[in-house]
């Protein structure tokens, strides 16, 4: 099971950063928001004992750690407000040169 999980979130980190990559800014900014979300699957994961607990409360009742939560909460909060900006930046570039495609975009260098 550990091994399904860790795929699954090195996959959507990976979608996270192809769509990065991409010259569109629009897609960028959604693999922003995919690339946190996969950062914030890992250290949730990371908190439980052991696989077979879930990362809040197991079924035995035995408390996780709390630190990775608090983690992961601090990680929503800061991605949020990354998130934010960067769509303000967004909103300004494509609102200045009426493109979201970086290839038509001049002028960023001057």
């Amino acid at each position: 099971m550990e091994l399904f999980t860790a795929l699954a979130i090195g996959l959507i980190f990976a979608i996270g950063v192809f769509q990065m990559l991409r010259r569109n800014v629009i897609r960028s900014v959604i693999g922003l928001i995919i690339m946190a979300n996969a950062v914030n699957l890992f250290l949730l994961i990371a908190g439980a004992y052991n696989g077979l607990e879930p990362a809040y409360v197991g079924v035995s009742g035995q408390r996780s750690d709390a630190l990775p939560q608090a983690l992961v909460l601090t990680a929503i909060v800061i991605s949020m407000g990354g998130t934010a900006f960067v769509l303000s930046m967004l909103y300004i570039i494509s609102s200045r040169y009426k493109t979201s495609d970086m290839d038509q975009v001049d002028g960023l260098k001057n």
